[in-house]
């Protein structure tokens, strides 16, 4: 069934969540016009074939438990965030939590429009931002901005613990590698892993 306003509400709901995992049924909470659940996943594929968001799926062994989790939302251009929004670009002095959502998701989007497999772990309380696959290796990725300790990234060990065919990296703000370094964890500032990968 087509329906462009539901359509459009999907992108834009994708657009001031991005990086965020949620739930089909509370995408549907959140649109003006309801929609049957699997329309919504529809135009999820749909932006997903036109190269604008991506419903990245949960890192699971078992594939009918990766169909059935709730996707994270990942915008596949950041120039989009800020088009699809009257507030102005988030700083990270100015909106910490927006900004640093919005460097994962360029993060994140950086490996998916280089043909990596990108993925999401959580196990609850445990998570991390992107389990990736691809040319770039195998990798366990944790996104931080601004300042964070070694307890910030319990998510990360217990993960790579898991998943010891994956090696473990932090992408941080530049000169913020001492955490994770500490920690036994390769680090790369962002800035360096958005021209070059991994």
């Amino acid at each position: 069934m087509r329906k462009p306003a539901l359509l459009r509400q999907v992108f834009a709901l994708a657009m001031a969540h991005p990086a965020e995992v949620l739930s089909l049924e509370k995408m549907a909470g959140s649109l003006a016009e309801k929609g049957a659940l699997d329309t919504i996943a529809h135009y999820l594929n749909l932006l997903r074939e036109a190269y604008l968001v991506a419903p990245v799926p949960k890192w699971t062994g078992d594939e009918i438990r990766r169909r059935k989790s709730p996707p994270k939302l990942l915008v596949l251009n950041n120039g989009l965030l800020l088009g699809g929004t009257s507030q102005p670009a988030p700083g990270a002095q100015t909106d910490p939590s927006r900004w640093g959502r919005w460097v994962e998701n360029a993060c994140l989007a950086h490996a998916w429009n280089a043909g990596q497999q990108v993925y999401y772990w959580r196990a609850e309380p445990w998570e991390v931002d992107g389990v990736l696959q691809g040319d770039w290796g195998r990798w366990i990725v944790e996104v931080k901005t601004g300042r964070y300790s070694a307890a910030d990234l319990k998510g990360l060990a217990v993960a790579s613990t898991k998943f010891p065919a994956f090696s473990p990296v932090v992408i941080c703000d530049p000169g913020e590698e001492s955490p994770a370094e500490t920690a036994g964890f390769r680090a790369i500032p962002w800035p360096d892993y958005l021209l070059g990968g991994l």
